[in-house]
């Protein structure tokens, strides 16, 4: 999900760690859970009164807040410390994460520019070389930035003459940036400091003399990592001026909602102005002339009815990815100076397969396609006839393919549950890929396999389902698993390779990947038919995969873990209050479970797109009945269930897990623990340092272990 916040509450509550429920954990552990600062609030909607019991937990500084926080991670860290085998997984998952990973390559002003990570380094390193045999030199590393290493490098935007580099820094998992401007040959950053941007990128001018970017107000004091975001502007900044100086470039004081993002074509002329708003992947479009400082703003889209994609341009022709009347997907060319929709042409009419991206290099386009969720890429030439399909090493995920239109190679990154991202560099003329990098691998990628199943959901929808084990695993034999979903706002899931999921598939465990309704698997029809009043279609696919993997043996509910983040972490909850008998143990991370009040925090209102919104009758009613929060029964039998978050989420505010974790250690009438790990100097997960990441797994896999009865490891030697 792309966005969300925190909510301050005033008032002092005195917080003792003393039991207001409590269980036991498995094998009889007893676990005494923290008092939360509980308060009277009951909130009408539309004549319904709803209690929020747990609404002080909203102001994450508020004393009484940090001391259920300190008293949380302290009965979490003592639980996951004790099980045995948690040391043994931090020690495999480290030995594993010690590779070598990189970013795809791209190329600007004569030279290339790449991320390099060790293995074991909290942040990947920029370098760049003039030629791709020569010699590579660090030009940012995040990782001499602070001594955690939660300063991570979130943009990058390098200048036509491949002199300056601008680049965005995120602290502690924030959302906002700080961007600056770096000189390529000597290392050393330029006085330019840009603050208060969120949700944008950088687009230099041909003359190199600045760049167009995006930012909000500054908040007021305390709301930094609450308040909600509005009124965002667009902006030039001409390098060596103060940031009170930068030209404003375009705003609408009059929509609060719209956000902008600026483009400068690839031949200098034209400023393009993608306008959204939400998170729904529908686009105005408007452009202006650059060659003509005085020249207005001229809208060329003015509607949010369908995407429409800013590809390149041929002069005054450009050329748009669109799903106006192609829900999976075409590119068109609109002529500016006949802009009318029926003058519009086609160049690439809609596929059987979803249109995924679309890149213009080597005078060619490259479209990336999603079929059943796994890369299919084809060039086409620029009259839209079908020049090639590109050979992928097999069922996977390739991504990248950016580059110019007068460029003749460009690089993609391809990878598989199994394998990690080999990047390689492709002949756009005669269409052949090339090693440019691979890492070396402490396992072997041939002892796993992957497959795709499809099953049926509730109403007998076809849904796919990607299982990935060690070879062996027989059906018959009901494994460990791992259900992991997500299910929103036009997001696919495709196979990629995760650290952490192979040391789960080396510990016997299934991974089990569904592609549910509402992403983007299958276009834009998918994606809306888990929206809105459609959302428990969502949960319905989820809970389908589930009684499908126990109804064919692959697994039991006492061996059934379900995983998911920020949206996912929204289905995990709506689907454990659901059905709590279903499922062995639950991780929901930094979910969104409170549905009556997303909207209030951060840039939770952009989620209205999918979710609805509680201000209107109809939405309130669809939202309540699935809420994650809102639907847990005092008496009922949960799962295990570990909940993570963290303190500097100002995208899913921390709120909505604190209030779940509390309300659901109140409601458990049994055994089953319910704990919450708090993750301090972090975010949304985006630029999480390695350290972090490894800790995290290691507690995640560490719990399943213990309360599914997985085997424990013994060590594992490196081969």
């Amino acid at each position: 999900m792309r966005t969300a916040q925190l909510f301050s509450l005033g008032g002092v509550l005195l917080l003792m760690s003393l039991a207001t429920a409590s269980g036991a954990g498995p094998q009889g552990s007893a676990l005494r859970y923290p008092q939360a600062p509980r308060s009277e609030t009951v909130d009408d909607y539309h004549g319904t009164k709803v209690a929020d019991t747990f609404r002080p937990l909203e102001d994450p500084d508020a004393p009484a807040t940090r001391a259920w926080i300190e008293a949380e991670n302290k009965l979490t860290s003592a639980f996951l410390e004790a099980i045995p085998a948690r040391t043994a997984i931090k020690q495999r998952l480290t030995e594993l994460w010690n590779f070598e990973r990189f970013g795809v390559p791209f190329h600007e002003g004569g030279r290339y520019f790449y991320s390099r990570n060790s293995g074991l380094q909290n942040q990947g390193v920029l370098y760049t070389l003039p030629a791709l045999d020569a010699e590579p030199s660090v030009l940012l590393d995040p990782n001499t930035l602070s001594a955690d290493g939660t300063v991570a490098l979130a943009g990058t935007a390098v200048s036509h003459d491949g002199a300056l580099l601008a680049y965005g820094l995120a602290s502690a998992g924030s959302d906002w940036q700080e961007w600056r401007v770096r000189d390529v040959a000597t290392g050393r950053d330029r006085e330019d400091r840009l603050r208060w941007v969120k949700f944008s990128g950088a687009s230099w001018s041909v003359d190199n003399r600045g760049f167009f970017y995006s930012r909000f107000p500054e908040p007021k004091p305390g709301d930094d990592l609450k308040g909600a975001n509005y009124h965002q502007k667009l902006y030039y900044h001409r390098l060596g001026t103060a940031q009170a100086e930068d030209t404003l470039v375009y705003e609408r004081p009059d929509q609060k909602e719209w956000q902008f993002h600026g483009h400068v074509t690839d031949d200098g002329r034209y400023l393009i102005v993608s306008v959204s708003k939400g998170t729904a992947h529908k686009y105005r479009v408007l452009y202006k002339p650059l060659d003509r400082p005085d020249a207005p703003m001229v809208e060329l889209i003015d509607h949010f009815d369908n995407e429409f994609s800013f590809l390149d341009n041929d002069g005054p022709v450009f050329w748009f990815k669109t799903d106006h009347n192609a829900p999976r997907g075409r590119v068109i060319a609109i002529d500016t100076r006949a802009p009318e929709p029926a003058r519009w042409k086609e160049l690439i009419p809609q596929a059987p397969e979803t249109l995924d991206d679309v890149n213009v290099v080597g005078d060619r386009f490259l479209a990336s396609y999603l079929k059943d969720a796994r890369t299919q890429v084809k060039v086409f030439g620029l009259d839209g006839t079908f020049e090639r399909e590109v050979g992928l090493p097999g069922l996977g995920t390739a991504s990248g393919f950016g580059g110019k239109r007068a460029d003749r190679e460009t690089f993609y990154a391809f990878t598989s549950f199994s394998t990690p991202a080999t990047v390689y560099r492709y002949d756009v003329t005669n269409g052949q890929s090339a090693v440019f990098r691979k890492p070396k691998l402490a396992f072997d990628p041939a002892d796993y396999e992957t497959t795709q199943v499809f099953y049926p959901s509730k109403d007998g929808t076809r849904v796919p389902m990607f299982l990935s084990h060690k070879k062996g695993l027989k059906p018959s034999v009901p494994a460990p698993t791992l259900l992991y979903g997500y299910g929103g706002f036009n997001i696919s899931l495709t196979p990629a390779f995760s650290v952490s999921n192979l040391v789960w598939m080396e510990l016997g465990g299934l991974y089990a990947q569904p592609n549910l309704r509402g992403g983007g698997e299958y276009g834009e029809a998918w994606h809306l038919e888990g929206t809105k009043h459609k959302k428990q279609n969502v949960f319905d696919d989820f809970i389908a995969a589930a009684e499908w993997l126990t109804a064919h043996k692959y697994t039991t509910t006492p061996k059934l873990a379900i995983s998911g983040g920020s949206n996912g972490g929204l289905l995990v909850g709506a689907c454990t209050t659901q059905r709590p008998e279903l499922f062995g143990a639950a991780l929901p991370a930094v979910g969104v479970m409170d549905m009556l009040r997303f909207h209030k925090f951060t840039i939770g209102w952009a989620w209205v797109d999918d979710y609805g919104s509680s201000d209107d009758p109809a939405e309130f009613k669809s939202l309540h009945a699935y809420s994650p929060l809102h639907n847990l029964k005092p008496g009922t039998c949960y799962p295990p269930t570990l909940i993570t978050t963290a303190d500097h989420d100002d995208r899913v505010v921390p709120a909505h897990s604190f209030k779940y974790a509390a309300a659901l250690q109140a409601a458990q009438s049994c055994d089953n623990p319910v704990l919450i790990r708090i993750e301090t100097r972090a975010g949304h997960g985006a630029g999480k340092p390695t350290s972090k990441i490894i800790e995290e797994a290691a507690d995640r896999w560490a719990f399943l272990v213990k309360v599914l009865g997985v085997p424990q490891p013994a060590k594992t030697a490196q081969p």
